[in-house]
């Protein structure tokens, strides 16, 4: 097993990244993740905390409200955040809805720190966004936020007219983790067959536990922000064991798949030096031969996490764009 190697080529990686993104990496953090940073991380000791902008009026017009809804059975609970536009004149009509997965490695995170993009799209595609608070590893392993997500994805179409929300139009996405997420709640709902799903968002998805994990790592990709040793941490968390073997159930790691026939639509986008490139690159690949729609994207000198540079950062405004646009056109369809 062999991790990152950080001196792949004169300088690194560092040289490949692109100018605007630079600056970045010198508040961003650049320790592999382990149970002692995990503990400092969320005590939020490990990392210095970011003042996040203020919200647009267009931001701050979204109601968000959180509710506390049914888990899965003997499970507590599942807190999601409902993020809704203001009425319209035609109250009667019904909105599309974006069912959103948070980041952070399986380990930590959760709705709030994707406040300010959740209250965007719902205002700029005037759709409700659910965003799910699913139970973190290591102390809930799989399939425990699985089955979170799934119990926020049949409450989102149970409750569907009570939230003003059309059932053929009901999306589901998120970013690294919630990617990750995102990709095994659709690859569920579709072995279920009980809530259609008309669209999947993967933003620098953690579809697959070999990452990391290979003897053949990638030169250039995941010496920044996420490595491959706190990949393997982070999947070793929500497994309970070591990744990347015969032994991890198929269905915990959207990778693992074996058959993608019959998915949804579907959006990738993923930087160039991102530890997932790869994975991502591959799963869009098995997408696009299953003869499921899919767009990709590779975003030039990009690492993960880049969207912290902020929107006057060009590769940021190109990623909102095309993640902007895709989901407006899944989700404008009048059926899915």
């Amino acid at each position: 097993m062999q991790g990152n190697n950080k001196s792949a080529g004169p300088g690194g990686s560092r040289r490949l990244v692109a100018p605007e993104l630079v600056p970045v990496l010198d508040f961003l953090p650049s320790f592999d993740f382990n149970e002692e940073t995990l503990r400092a991380i969320r005590a939020g000791t490990a990392v210095a905390p970011r003042t996040r902008p203020p919200l647009s009026v267009e931001q701050q017009a979204i109601g968000c409200e959180q509710r506390f809804i049914p888990g899965p059975p003997g499970a507590p609970d599942v807190r999601v955040l409902v993020y809704t536009p203001p009425t319209r004149k035609n109250a009667a009509a019904t909105r599309p809805a974006y069912l959103h997965m948070h980041g952070g490695g399986y380990v930590i995170g959760n709705p709030e720190i994707n406040d300010g993009s959740n209250r965007s799209i719902a205002a700029e595609l005037d759709c409700v966004v659910v965003s799910v608070d699913y139970r973190l590893a290591p102390e809930t392993r799989f399939p425990g936020a699985l089955e979170d997500g799934y119990a926020a994805l049949t409450w989102l179409h149970t409750q569907a007219e009570a939230l003003g929300v059309d059932r053929s139009r009901i999306a589901i996405g998120g970013e690294s983790a919630g990617g990750g997420h995102a990709a095994a709640l659709v690859l569920l709902a579709r072995r279920r067959g009980a809530v259609p799903i008309c669209f999947q968002l993967l933003d620098c998805a953690m579809l697959d536990d070999r990452t990391g994990s290979r003897s053949d790592p990638h030169p250039y990709c995941g010496e920044f922000v996420w490595t491959a040793a706190s990949n393997r941490f982070g999947w070793r968390s929500l497994l309970g064991m070591e990744p990347g073997t015969d032994a991890v159930p198929p269905d915990a790691a959207p990778a693992r798949a074996a058959d993608l026939t019959g998915l949804p639509p579907t959006f990738i986008i993923v930087g160039a030096l991102d530890l997932f490139l790869e994975e991502n690159l591959e799963y869009a690949r098995r997408l696009m031969r299953a003869g499921v729609p899919t767009e990709l994207h590779v975003i030039p000198g990009a690492f993960h996490g880049f969207a912290v540079a902020g929107g006057h950062a060009p590769q940021v405004q190109a990623c909102m764009r095309l993640r902007g646009d895709a989901l407006a056109r899944a989700l404008q369809k009048t059926s899915c």
